[in-house]
């Protein structure tokens, strides 16, 4: 079993940034893939980056590329996000899985935290 915890979201205006980690705790020793997903109201699930925890390749949704930097330099993964914009608001989930390659599809994913709540406003 496999246990992940969010934190760092908060109320920001327009233009600024925050930083959410994810903390792994339970059977972490054979997770490959660890991913970033936001959901806001009415809307679906996105996957917006992914890392993997060997060699550290990352992928990037569009709405996010150049934006948010995903990394984890050693347990804990982060998510830095600068230029938030109103569209950013959402709550962000952390999820991890143990497949070999994994993408952006939330299918992809076995394990995921509670999530943590992003507010963007100007």
């Amino acid at each position: 079993q496999v246990e992940l915890v969010e934190s760092g979201g908060g109320s920001v205006q327009t233009g600024g940034s925050l930083r959410l980690s994810c903390s792994p705790s339970g059977n972490t020793y054979d997770i490959y893939c660890m991913g970033w997903f936001r959901q806001a109201p009415g809307k679906e699930r996105e996957g917006i980056a992914r890392i993997y925890r060997r060699g550290g390749s990352t992928t990037y949704a569009d709405s996010v590329k150049g934006r948010f930097i995903v990394s984890q330099p050693e347990h804990t993964l982060f998510l830095q996000m600068n230029s938030l914009k109103s569209e950013d608001t959402a709550m962000y989930y952390c999820a991890a899985d143990r497949r070999l390659n994994c993408s952006l599809r939330p299918g992809d994913f076995a394990y995921w935290g509670q999530g943590t709540q992003v507010t963007v406003s100007s």
